[in-house]
């Protein structure tokens, strides 16, 4: 009886995950991080995500660590406490992101220089702009 159980129990599980890839296949996985820029601050944030971040994530698209990036700039207001610029990277899957520490460190300590650099460029940022969220997404693709 207990085997019946079990066979019923397993097939259970295996349709319920059937069901879910029913309706869509799994593609990349992005980071976005929303971002909300001080005032007057537009002009120097985006200068050091253009000379600090774009020549870090252009390493990581290099190595293999990253597929693609992308930076949004937000063209309409809901609230005095909306985001600005959305920041997107993409991985290739759950799976890329394991090691992602090391691989990051890496990359860091080429570009920028090592960690000492890395926590200054962030000290800087913190007085221009505030992270409002970081959000781990799986894109799908409707079938």
């Amino acid at each position: 009886m207990a085997r019946v159980w079990f066979t019923l129990l397993l097939i259970a599980a295996v349709a319920g995950g059937a069901v879910a890839q029913e309706h869509y296949t799994e593609g990349p996985v992005w980071r976005i991080s929303l971002v909300r820029v001080k005032p007057n601050k537009m002009d120097e944030y985006l200068a050091s995500l253009r000379q600090a971040t774009k020549p870090l994530l252009d390493e990581e698209k290099r190595n293999g660590t990253i597929l693609d990036y992308k930076v949004f700039l937000k063209e309409t207001t809901n609230s005095p406490q909306d985001w600005d610029i959305a920041l997107a990277i993409e991985y290739k899957n759950h799976a890329a992101l394991d090691g992602l520490a090391a691989k990051g460190e890496a990359a860091r300590d080429k570009i920028l220089g090592g960690k000492r650099q890395a926590q200054e460029i962030g000290e800087k940022r913190q007085e221009i702009r505030e992270l409002l969220s970081s959000e781990l997404l799986q894109e799908v693709t409707l079938k």
